[in-house]
């Protein structure tokens, strides 16, 4: 599967974001910076700022998701990375999303993001197997401030 990658914000480079991902040996080879050439007719083509990433299937998602937060989280400034499946459907992640996280926000967040693009592979499976969240049942994203008004 191939998502696209973008990310904007206060002094954005999207190239550090690609290095950051390359670093990683479950990513390496998998990420480049978008190139298209040709746009099909009545698209925009994909944004000079985008980066692709191929994933497979084995928990790659996982891995990316994680990378994503990890480079938010080491970032100044404001900032959103959105995640375009290739039906289509968008997962933006904001700095003010992992900012104000402990470790088990942080891991909900990157397991959210993950079963969202794990949805992407199995459009059409009808509910999941016991113990295994689909998108519809996928934890809610951490709000900052959330703690505070569910007390």
């Amino acid at each position: 599967m191939k998502v696209v990658i973008t990310v904007h914000g206060e002094d954005v480079d999207p190239e550090d974001l690609r290095r950051w991902l390359g670093r990683d040996p479950a990513l390496r080879g998998k990420v480049r910076r978008a190139v298209d050439p040709t746009p099909r007719t009545g698209t925009m083509g994909l944004a000079a700022d985008a980066v692709l990433a191929l994933l497979a299937p084995g928990g790659v998602a996982t891995v990316l998701a994680g990378a994503l937060i990890a480079w938010l989280q080491t970032r100044k400034g404001s900032r959103t990375i959105t995640i375009t499946r290739p039906d289509g459907t968008e997962i933006s992640v904001t700095t003010a999303q992992v900012e104000t996280g402990d470790a088990r926000d942080t891991e909900g967040l990157v397991q959210y993001i993950a079963a969202q693009l794990d949805a992407a592979e199995t459009p059409s499976r009808q509910g999941s197997p016991a113990g295994q969240p689909d998108s519809a049942n996928a934890p809610e994203p951490h709000r900052p401030g959330a703690a505070a008004r569910e007390q």
